[in-house]
């Protein structure tokens, strides 16, 4: 750990607070610099996490010298925006889920990143969390046989608030952007990004954000992900990987979860891995591993999955008809 990450956080919302707490489990990792729209903003959440920068706008901490990486916790909307700031400041970018709005948005982000050779990433914590990690070598082991099917739901009842995030077009409101990116991501970990079909249907509310929707994936070997979410109805947050020989069960609630099961071959195998910190420091860490390697993205959630998947959100809304106004 001889070379210590200085890290600076663009945004001061609720996001951003995780993300702060999470930093403080890692000891090679200093949060040196926030960003704000405001210096009161800034002032507040530097008071809070004891950061030493404070900047009243979003340009400053991009050409702050003591940052090595910026962690983008805007609203989704902005993420190309504030991602291309970064990058044009010479900032490796860690960016909040979803990556962008649309794939041409994350193609253009992505190109900046390579253009530059500077490192990328989509923050998606539950990638790294360490279930995860026991996951994914128990489908590499074989340890269900073939994997047939994905299955996972992440949906809770919000209260109707067309002036609130989740149920405003303008901030790229709804289930997908919010909670339906985790599901298919998990999909994406098993059976990759590039499903060979894309069928799903929605219920398209009042502020004409989409509160409830359900995805089938079907991948060319005949594989199928089946997958919901919802910012209007509360579901159970549980996710399965069903292969011909077993199935992983990943405990609710799946994306920030702590254990998972194994059951195949008539034996059960479980595994609890309580979080060290928030659960955001393991995302946080990979970052710090790029960084200190000289790699330029990270292998457990790579650009080109991340792009794969925003293609999928792209095919999913194209089929509703739904458009964000910043597009």
């Amino acid at each position: 750990m001889s070379r210590r990450i200085g890290w600076g956080i663009l945004g001061t919302g609720a996001i951003a607070h995780k993300f702060a707490l999470g930093l403080a489990a890692l000891d090679y990792a200093d949060l040196v610099a926030v960003g704000s729209r405001s210096a009161g903003g800034a002032r507040e959440f530097a008071e809070e996490f004891s950061v030493p920068h404070r900047h009243a706008d979003y340009e400053s901490l991009a050409e702050d010298e003591d940052v090595d990486v910026v962690y983008v916790a805007t609203p989704n909307p902005f993420h190309r925006e504030h991602c291309l700031l970064c990058l044009r400041g010479c900032k490796a970018v860690l960016c909040e889920k979803p990556f962008a709005l649309n794939a041409a948005q994350a193609e253009e982000v992505i190109g900046e990143a390579r253009q530059r050779e500077l490192f990328l990433m989509e923050a998606m914590w539950t990638r790294f969390l360490p279930v995860m990690g026991v996951v994914r070598g128990w489908i590499a082991d074989g340890a269900v046989g073939e994997v047939r099917m994905v299955t996972a739901d992440f949906g809770f009842r919000a209260e109707f608030a067309p002036e609130g995030r989740l149920f405003d077009l303008h901030l790229g409101g709804g289930s997908l952007l919010d909670v339906g990116v985790y599901t298919l991501s998990l999909a994406s970990m098993v059976l990759g990004p590039n499903p060979t079909s894309v069928e799903s249907a929605a219920h398209l509310g009042e502020s004409g954000v989409d509160e409830q929707a359900a995805f089938i994936l079907k991948y060319a070997g005949g594989q199928l992900a089946v997958l919901s979410s919802a910012i209007r109805t509360q579901t159970p947050h549980q996710a399965r990987i069903i292969g011909t020989e077993g199935i992983v069960e990943i405990d609710p609630d799946f994306h920030s979860t702590k254990s998972a099961t194994l059951r195949a071959g008539g034996r059960t195998e479980g595994v609890e891995l309580p979080l060290e910190g928030n659960g955001f420091n393991y995302e946080a860490a990979e970052v710090g591993r790029c960084l200190r390697e000289d790699a330029l993205e990270s292998q457990i959630m790579p650009l080109d999955e991340t792009l794969g998947i925003v293609r999928i959100m792209d095919r999913i809304r194209g089929a509703w008809g739904l458009t964000y106004p910043s597009e």
